[in-house]
C-alpha cells in the first residue's frame, strides 16, 4: 500500500514539475490567439468553418429525406445524393441526442482523390454509444454532445453518397380473422448530419521528421501543457517518450516511489510512445483543463472500429482525424481513448495530461474511472489483429499497469457508473486487461482482437518479470 501511495503522490505532484521544465527548456510560448480557432471549441457547431492558419477541417452536412414510410409517416431514409464535396479523410453520422441509439443501418460511397473512382458501398458502424463519458460527469452532461456512429476511415476523397436507413420492425396484430404480421420502420434520430474530416497536415512537425528529435521554437500555451504533462519522461516540445529497457525502467520507478534500489519493481520496460505533438495533434481544439482519476487498476482494450484500410505511415493522420471527429463533431473534451496502437505496432498517446497518470478518458461508459482505455486502430470482427498490435498492448499494459504495482494477470473491481449491462454503483469484478465488452454490451474489440486479449495477458506479465 505505501508503494501506491508513493506513486501516487509523484503523479499528483508532477503538474508542479511541468512549469519548472518549461522555464528550463529553450521554447518559447506563443500568445493566445485573440480569436477562438471556430470549430475548435465545442460551444460552436460542427461544420464551422476553420482558421486558414490550423491544419484539419469538419463539414457538416445535413442529410435530407429519401423516401417517406407510407405507414407512419416518418423519414424511413435519409441521406445525400451523390456530389462533390471539399478534400476529406475520415467520415461518420451524427445527430441531436447523445441518448438516441440509431436502429438502422449508414452505407456511403466515396469517390477517391487521385484517380476519381467511387467506391462500392461501405457500412458505417452505429453502435457507439458505448464509447463515451460516464453519465453525470461534467464532459457527459456538459450539454454539447451528440449521438454518432463510428467514425470510417476512407482515405484522400472529394466526393460522397450515403444513405441511412431505419430498421424494419415486424409485430404480430391482433384482428377479428385472425393474427397477421405488421411492419413499421423504427424512427430515425433527428438532426442528422454528415460529418466529413480532413485531418489536414502535422503542424509544425514536418514529415519525415524522426519522431525522436525535440523541436525548438514556438509552443502556443495548449501545446506546451499537453507537452509538459510528460515533464521527467521526455523534454518539452519532444515527438516521442523514448523506450527505455527494463533497469533503468526499474530504477526510474524505484526512484519516483523512493523505494530501495534493491527493490525490483514489477513492471515491464516502458515502450516508445508518440507524442501528441508526434501525431500533430492541434491542441486548440481540445478543452484546456486535464481530467485525473485516483489510479489505474485496468486498462480496456477498443477497436476503433474505422476500417483497416490505412498504411501505418497515415496512421497519424486517422489519429487527428478521429481526434477531430471526437471533439468537433460529438461534442467530446479531447479524444475518447488513452492511448492508440496501429497494425505495425507503434503506440501513441491519446487524451492529454501525461502517459504516465491516471488521465479519465471517455472510452468505456460506465468504466472510464480509474481505468486506462487503449484502442487499436482498425476493425477486427473479421481481420485478425497483426502479432505487432498485440505485442504492443503487451508492451503498453505491463509499464503502465507496473507504474500502479497491478498485475496483468490478475482480476480487479471497478464500481460502475452506469451503462446497460451494469447498474450504477455497482462492484465489478473484472480482468486487469479487459475488452470493451466486458464492461458494455458491445462487439468491440471485435471478436479476432478480443481472442488474442490472453495473449496480451501472458505476455504483459512476462515483461514484468512474473
Amino acid at each position: 500500500m505505501s508503494r501506491i501511495r508513493g506513486m501516487r503522490g509523484f503523479l499528483a505532484s508532477s503538474l508542479g514539475l511541468t512549469c519548472a521544465a518549461a522555464l528550463a527548456l529553450p521554447l518559447t510560448l506563443s500568445a493566445a490567439p485573440a480569436t477562438a480557432h471556430p470549430a475548435s471549441s465545442a460551444k460552436h457547431p460542427p461544420g464551422s468553418p476553420n482558421a486558414p492558419d490550423l491544419p484539419g477541417s469538419t463539414q457538416s452536412l445535413p442529410l435530407v429525406p429519401l423516401t417517406t414510410s407510407r405507414t407512419l409517416g416518418s423519414t424511413a431514409v435519409q441521406g445525400l445524393a451523390r456530389q462533390d464535396v471539399r478534400h476529406f479523410s475520415l467520415l461518420g453520422v451524427v445527430w441531436d441526442n447523445p441518448d438516441t441509439e440509431l436502429h438502422g443501418s449508414v452505407q456511403v460511397r466515396t469517390r477517391d482523390t487521385a484517380s476519381g473512382q467511387w467506391s462500392g458501398w461501405q457500412d458505417v458502424e452505429t453502435h457507439n454509444a458505448e464509447h463515451a463519458a460516464d453519465p453525470d460527469t461534467a464532459e457527459r452532461t456538459a450539454g454539447r454532445v451528440r449521438g454518432a456512429t463510428a467514425p470510417l476511415w476512407v482515405g484522400d476523397s472529394d466526393g460522397v453518397e450515403i444513405r441511412v436507413r431505419a430498421t424494419t420492425e415486424s409485430r404480430i396484430e391482433e384482428t377479428g380473422r385472425g393474427d397477421r404480421t405488421a411492419t413499421s420502420e423504427a424512427p430515425l434520430p433527428s438532426g442528422l448530419r454528415l460529418e466529413l474530416v480532413d485531418p489536414g497536415e502535422a503542424g509544425d512537425t514536418p514529415q519525415g521528421s524522426p519522431a525522436d528529435t525535440p523541436r525548438t521554437g514556438t509552443l502556443t500555451p495548449e501545446t506546451a501543457a499537453a507537452s509538459g504533462a510528460n515533464a521527467g519522461l521526455a523534454p518539452l516540445g519532444a515527438l516521442e517518450i523514448p523506450a527505455l529497457g527494463r533497469a533503468e525502467t526499474e530504477l526510474e520507478l524505484a526512484q519516483l516511489k523512493g523505494a530501495e534500489a534493491n527493490t525490483a519493481p514489477k513492471i515491464g520496460p516502458r515502450p516508445r510512445i508518440v507524442t501528441r505533438r508526434g501525431w500533430g495533434a492541434d491542441e486548440q481544439l481540445r478543452e484546456k483543463t486535464f481530467v485525473y482519476t485516483d489510479k489505474v487498476k485496468a486498462a480496456f482494450v477498443h477497436h476503433t472500429a474505422s476500417g483497416n484500410q490505412y498504411r501505418c505511415s497515415q496512421a497519424p493522420s486517422v489519429i487527428r482525424s478521429i481526434y477531430r471527429y471526437h471533439v468537433v463533431s460529438m461534442g467530446w473534451r479531447d479524444i475518447g481513448y488513452n492511448f492508440l496502437v496501429d497494425r505495425c505496432g507503434n503506440i501513441y498517446e491519446g487524451r492529454a495530461g501525461g502517459v504516465a497518470k491516471p488521465v479519465r478518458g471517455a472510452h468505456t461508459l460506465g468504466f472510464n474511472a480509474n481505468s486506462t482505455g487503449i484502442a487499436v486502430i482498425g476493425t477486427y470482427d473479421d481481420t485478425r489483429p497483426s502479432d505487432s498490435s498485440v505485442r504492443a498492448i503487451a508492451q503498453l499494459t505491463a509499464w503502465k499497469l507496473g507504474l500502479y504495482g497491478v498485475n496483468p494477470l490478475a482480476k480487479t473491481y471497478l464500481k460502475s457508473g452506469g451503462g446497460n449491462l451494469y447498474q450504477k454503483g455497482k462492484n465489478v469484478r473484472l480482468n486487469v486487461i479487459s475488452g470493451h465488452r466486458d464492461g458494455f454490451a458491445t462487439q468491440c474489440p471485435g471478436g479476432l482482437l478480443y481472442n488474442k486479449l490472453a495473449t496480451a495477458r501472458t505476455k504483459a506479465a512476462e515483461y514484468q518479470g512474473r
